[in-house]
């Protein structure tokens, strides 16, 4: 076979950080990852950024030197993606940290709202049910990070974890506040209103998980490849007749659902920021699956059947 002779440059620079010789054809991204981390230790392969292009996107572990638009002297980049952390840590981290911190509130902690109101009880159900509902959220999300979840990227960059901790311990904290408030007042309808909401909460907490294991299934043998997601069985999957990500469909409709049941101004604020945010994710894979599949269904939006 025809050996390959690999350059590796700085992205920034252009200067030649290592040549190397005799690369197999099939070699895949990751074993030059692998024999660049050895050149340089200090940059692992979760670190590296390796790229055709200097302003092109990272290459994939799994794809072959030879299938590469390159000869058989192939220049590649390097970008340095600074100290990365798993995202089975990362999610922990995240979702831990609301779980206690509404716990703070919801006590009545002395240092929260005052000496008078420590540890005293809220006499609406509401406030107990509401702490029920999130604290049940962020654990069934704890558990789909340690059981469920299977990441194509195996790793985030460090300092993401800072800003991903103050948007969710942030907004764990303000919901609580308002809802443990000494002054809080139930939601306008009653019984009537809060009954809807936790049906709804549950029928999108098991929509949510439903969607989560048939992802997951996807990728049981460990397969990093995307594939398209088809309904299975389970009816809660069937959205995807209509989506392409009905995992943060049921999200955001548990938050819709969670502001019905506190008829907290914050907490609707915190739904429309999760709206936003899960639509840009959901255009974003709801565009590469278009750029990868030919065959995509044309029937799925992104987030909501038909409209958007």
């Amino acid at each position: 076979f025809v050996s390959y002779q690999v350059e590796i440059l700085d992205w920034k620079t252009k200067k030649q950080l290592c040549f190397l010789d005799k690369v197999e054809p099939n070699a895949t991204i990751r074993e030059i990852r692998l024999m660049f981390h050895k050149l340089y230790p200090q940059w692992y392969p979760a670190r590296q950024s390796i790229k055709l292009d200097p302003k092109g996107k990272s290459l994939r572990d799994e794809e072959i030197l030879q299938h590469l638009p390159v000869g058989t002297t192939a220049t590649l980049y390097f970008k340095d993606l600074g100290p990365q952390i798993g995202w089975t840590t990362v999610f922990l981290i995240e979702y831990t940290g609301p779980l206690f911190i509404y716990f703070l509130f919801y006590f009545r902690m002395p240092f929260v709202y005052g000496l008078d109101e420590r540890f005293t009880s809220s006499p609406h159900p509401v406030v107990n049910l509401a702490c029920i509902c999130h604290s049940f959220h962020y654990i069934k999300r704890l558990i789909e990070t340690v059981f469920v979840h299977r990441f194509s990227h195996g790793t985030m960059p460090l300092r993401n974890i800072v800003k991903n901790c103050l948007y969710y311990w942030g907004f764990a904290a303000w919901l609580a506040y308002y809802i443990n408030h000494p002054l809080y007042t139930p939601p306008s309808y009653g019984k009537k209103q809060i009954n809807f909401a936790v049906i709804m909460f549950l029928l999108c907490e098991a929509g949510n998980f439903s969607i989560h294991v048939a992802l997951s299934d996807l990728r049981r043998n460990g397969s990093k490849t995307r594939k398209i997601p088809y309904p299975t069985k389970n009816p809660f999957t069937w959205l995807f007749f209509f989506v392409s990500c009905p995992n943060y469909t049921y999200e955001v409709g548990t938050w819709i659902s969670f502001t019905i049941m506190t008829q907290c101004v914050p907490v609707g604020l915190f739904t429309l920021l999760c709206f936003i945010q899960m639509t840009i994710w959901a255009k974003d894979k709801h565009c590469t699956y278009l750029r990868e599949f030919k065959d995509y269904p044309s029937l799925r939006m992104p987030i909501i059947p038909f409209l958007l």
